[in-house]
């Protein structure tokens, strides 16, 4: 199965000069933990529900005046409409990451989640796979590379 048959197409953005509690009042809305950061169509990074508490929150900011430009998680991982949701299950379980942005041809066109390919797919057994791992505690990188 393709991304494309599952991603959510309809995703709510915000650029890096959105500030930071009105990244929270969507998150909030809609009942999200990501919102992709764009220009224009183009996918400059994330913004987690993670990166406001601890990039932001516990600094001790303003958050009134504070941009998305200064928290987010920049060069995010993606997939394409094209990926194979395999591909995908195995990218969230190797970057522990539950939520992936779908972009073709440089534009972010939707995202995936880890929730998608579990009730879309019906593959408990590969988004069982990926959750674990996702799970798993984060080793240094050091550790990871074998050195």
């Amino acid at each position: 199965m393709k991304i494309a048959e599952l991603m959510t197409r309809d995703v709510q953005t915000v650029t890096p000069d959105t500030d930071l509690v009105t990244v929270a009042k969507h998150m909030k809305e809609l009942n999200i933990g990501v919102i992709p950061v764009v220009e224009g169509q183009t996918l400059v990074g994330l913004i987690t529900d993670r990166d406001l508490v601890i990039r932001a929150l516990a600094t001790g900011i303003d958050v009134r005046d504070a941009a998305v430009r200064d928290y987010i998680s920049a060069s995010p991982s993606t997939v394409s409409p094209q990926d194979d949701v395999k591909r995908a299950a195995e990218l969230m379980a190797r970057e522990q990451i539950r939520r992936l942005p779908v972009v073709e041809g440089g534009k972010l066109v939707g995202i995936v989640s880890l929730g998608d390919i579990a009730v879309d797919t019906g593959k408990d057994a590969l988004s069982g796979d990926a959750l674990e791992q996702i799970s798993e505690p984060s080793q240094p990188r050091s550790q990871q590379r074998g050195s």
